[in-house]
């Protein structure tokens, strides 16, 4: 039991990063485009990115991210082209 609980974990990790690798990029270069905007905009470092997504709607591209600045705080930032600057907003601690 204990060796196909191994293989299903060995076989998913292959299949996800094997997904990742095929995954290109319609546009490479927008996250680079967002991190000099977030740079100059709100003097964020980014250290990494949390989450990103790419996709289409109404037939436009969309990109959107979440960014972790080098002083711990978070941005989201998202674009629909045709537009080329990224809509950004500061995450803060929510409340339900």
């Amino acid at each position: 039991m204990i060796g196909f609980a191994r293989a299903w974990t060995v076989a998913a990790a292959l299949a996800f990063s094997t997904g990742a690798v095929l995954a290109q990029s319609s546009d490479p270069a927008w996250l680079d485009r967002l991190s000099m905007q977030l740079a100059v905009e709100q003097d964020c470092a980014v250290e990494y990115y949390v989450n990103i997504d790419e996709g289409e709607l109404g037939g436009r591209k969309t990109f959107e991210a979440r960014a972790q600045c080098r002083d711990g705080r978070q941005f989201d930032a998202s674009l629909t082209e045709p537009d080329t600057e990224f809509t950004i907003k500061e995450c803060s601690v929510q409340v339900c």
